[in-house]
């Protein structure tokens, strides 16, 4: 009995151990490998770097506040672009609290004659969203250029040009990545106010 035991056992042991090689090491290291040749820029976290350090992802929402760069979705990712606490609100859309925060939020950007654009006041499914709808971009270029004395003709060709289309034209909606959008006022070298 213990002989057909240990030799029914011996196929079952041989296979798990043939297959955790091949599936945890394996097959991991060969997906590496290729997304490291072929891809290396999104392969290592798609990181924006600038005098060899980094200072974000193209993957990942940052906080930009200051009146002189665009404005990201609002994150309810911890207190804010926290990658570890990664989440939205889970408040419903019934919430008072929801409501309340949206209404806050829409009155603080009002612009007469022009709504607020809704990526603007309600937060992602993760809290770290790193794009903006074209619209919201379109809508902040007047605070920007302002602030930073440039024509907002000029702010307004770098949020055209910022611009991604959906990917093979249909998969995905337009956006602009806020941390490029930034990066690239920056470049412009513009005098901000205060």
């Amino acid at each position: 009995m213990f002989t057909d035991l240990k030799t029914a056992l011996r196929p079952a042991l041989v296979m798990t151990l043939l297959f955790a090689l091949l599936l945890g090491l394996i097959y991991p290291l060969a997906l590496t490998g290729i997304g490291q040749a072929l891809f290396p820029f999104q392969a290592n976290g798609s990181v924006i770097r600038q005098n060899g350090r980094p200072v974000g992802s193209v993957l990942i929402g940052q906080n930009f506040s200051e009146d002189r760069y665009f404005h990201p979705r609002p994150s309810a990712a911890g207190k804010g672009y926290d990658g570890l606490a990664s989440s939205g609100s889970n408040l419903g859309p019934t919430a008072k609290a929801l409501a309340e925060r949206v209404a806050t939020d829409v009155k603080a950007l009002h612009s007469p004659g022009r709504p607020v654009p809704s990526d603007l006041v309600t937060t992602s499914a993760s809290g770290l969203d790193p794009d903006i709808s074209p619209d919201a971009a379109f809508f902040q270029v007047e605070r920007v250029a302002r602030a930073r004395r440039l024509n907002a003709d000029q702010v307004r060709a770098l949020v055209q040009r910022s611009i991604r289309q959906p990917l093979l034209g249909f998969l995905g909606e337009a956006r602009v990545n806020v941390l490029e959008i930034n990066r690239r006022l920056d470049d412009i070298g513009a005098n901000p106010t205060g």
